[in-house]
């Protein structure tokens, strides 16, 4: 594994690091082996960040990751975020007040039986709450000892300057890859002005740069990317397509087209680490293997010209959803 600085001043951590797996998964069953058995390998492969959030699977990431790493916390910087909320009519909202940053915070804490939150992220940004006034909030969580770094997510360039001017942000966590490429245009470049690191998630567009889905039929009936533009048959139809030229060209790597399109992540700026999500430990064997692959300058400029801006068809979120993100 190699290792890169998130942020001018932040941690070291595995230049591929982990998200959240896309299949829930219950305590107590033979899913959980196979999520104890992705952790337990990634950490042997020198994987050293693991990200997760109060939204995920109702909180039971939280638990469920705190208990695969107990035994080697020492070894780990975990992640975690808060603000994504489910109101009672089944909408989605954000919670950016000071007070509710205080109260994840502590509730994540008694749930995954932690001391000290490594990185902790406001998971959207609240438009009726001074992005100033939550991250103020969490800046006390760091001087009270209860997290070591924070940082935002989905978040414009302006809101990331001026949540930066409040306390320093150690990382930026937004979507980004070959398919989806928007943030190229004025959020990578603050980043790098500002000295914060870049968290991509979705770094292998849900899936869809795997090259292991062809059709809608490919996608689990309960899988909520049935629901994602990107997938909808018309739009589907049209992005198997770019993934074929991906995938052609890694076969001259001999490499997974997953794996090169994580590698050419890797190549944008040494700043930025992707956490593909994964339940499988052998996805993340394959995945681990990515920061092996050098890809020259031509192909990443073709796979540049493959996937240029809009190329992609459908867009990444439903539309209500839409409405949190680049606030």
């Amino acid at each position: 594994m190699k290792y890169r600085r998130l942020g001018r001043n932040g941690p070291k951590v595995s230049a591929i690091s982990m998200g959240r797996g896309a299949t829930p998964v219950r305590f107590d069953t033979p899913e959980e082996a196979e999520f104890n058995a992705a952790i337990h390998r990634a950490l042997d492969l020198g994987i050293t960040m693991f990200d997760s959030s109060d939204a995920y699977w109702g909180t039971r990431h939280e638990v469920l990751l705190a208990r695969a790493l107990k035994a080697r916390r020492n070894e780990v910087l975990i992640t975690t975020k808060f603000g994504n909320i489910d109101l009672p009519d089944g909408k989605k909202a954000t919670n950016g007040r000071p007070e509710y940053v205080h109260q994840c915070c502590d509730e994540s804490l008694k749930r995954m039986g932690l001391d000290v939150i490594d990185m902790y992220f406001f998971h959207r940004v609240d438009p009726n709450v001074p992005i100033e006034e939550t991250v103020g909030a969490m800046s006390e969580l760091i001087s009270r000892g209860k997290v070591r770094f924070i940082g935002i997510c989905e978040a414009s360039a302006k809101t990331l300057r001026r949540a930066h001017g409040e306390h320093p942000l150690t990382a930026l966590q937004t979507e980004y890859s070959l398919w989806f490429r928007d943030v190229e245009k004025d959020i990578l470049p603050a980043c790098k002005e500002l000295g914060i690191g870049y968290i991509a998630y979705a770094p292998l567009g849900r899936g869809l740069l795997t090259g292991r889905i062809k059709s809608v039929d490919d996608i689990p009936e309960n899988d909520r990317r049935r629901r994602h533009p990107r997938f909808h048959p018309e739009n589907l139809a049209k992005n198997v397509k770019l993934v074929a030229e991906l995938e052609a060209m890694a076969k001259s790597y001999e490499a997974t087209p997953a794996q090169l399109a994580l590698a050419w992540i890797l190549a944008r700026w040494e700043g930025i680490v992707p956490i593909p999500g994964t339940n499988n430990a052998k996805n993340v064997e394959l995945n681990a293997a990515a920061v092996d692959l050098s890809v020259n300058a031509k192909d990443v400029a073709r796979l540049n010209e493959i996937f240029a801006f809009g190329a992609g068809a459908g867009e990444r979120y439903m539309p209500n959803a839409l409405k949190g993100v680049g606030i």
